[in-house]
């Protein structure tokens, strides 16, 4: 197995390099996919280890040229302000030798360490039953696939919004998803910045609408701040 590690970033200057580093490890590839940042983003990648690519902004957009870019057999999306914990390569093989894994997720963790609010820790709570009862981790997650697989469902879904869960739909028709207990930790900071439960609420509400078929380009103008 050879793994790559794709990170879009747009305007992440501040958080990239952290996620660069957790993820650099003895025959990773890491991948940035910069969508056209003024902050030196790119620059910070390249001095934590990760090479860079240009592509034209949008998350889709931007994981599909991350893996077009790449070589592994193995892909692993980050999200910029996300950290992988340490042996997270070594837990992916282990998981993918059973041929009927395809593909995983990590488990969601805010950063914060012991300081997180009881808000914070509900939404943690809230993902790990997410994922146990419905099968459907979010891209915060760490999400990691077979390239033979992801191409057999035809790539990254290029929607505006919520490229992630149709992913993992997509996925789970071709064979099981492993829920690993290592902690990809995120940062709060857009929860923080916009009132822990108002964000919740927000992600409830895009989560319903996209069980319910809606346009995604109205899911996206209620969700985005």
């Amino acid at each position: 197995m050879k793994l790559a590690v794709v990170i879009p970033a747009l305007d992440e200057a501040d958080w990239i390099a952290g996620a660069v580093a957790s993820a650099v490890a003895d025959g990773v590839e890491v991948v940035v996919v910069d969508g056209g940042s003024r902050d030196g983003t790119a620059d910070r990648a390249v001095a934590a280890g990760a090479r860079t690519v240009r592509s034209e902004s949008g998350r889709a957009r931007q994981i599909q040229a991350g893996v077009e870019a790449s070589s592994g057999t193995t892909l692993l999306i980050l999200h910029a302000d996300t950290r992988l914990a340490p042996g997270y390569a070594e837990a992916i093989r282990r998981a993918l030798q059973d041929p009927g894994v395809i593909g995983g997720c990590f488990r969601f963790r805010f950063d914060g360490g012991d300081g997180r609010s009881a808000a914070l820790r509900f939404i943690e709570w809230g993902a790990r039953l997410r994922v146990a009862v419905l099968g459907l981790p979010y891209g915060d997650q760490a999400l990691f696939v077979r390239r033979s697989v992801l191409v057999e469902v035809g790539g990254v879904p290029q929607v505006p919004i919520m490229e992630d869960l149709d992913l993992v739909v997509a996925l789970r028709r071709k064979g099981r998803l492993a829920a690993l207990s290592l902690p990809a930790t995120t940062s709060a900071r857009r929860y923080l910045a916009n009132g822990v439960w108002r964000t919740m609420g927000r992600h409830w509400l895009a989560a319903a609408a996209w069980a319910f078929g809606v346009d995604r380009r109205r899911i996206a103008h209620w969700v985005r701040p």
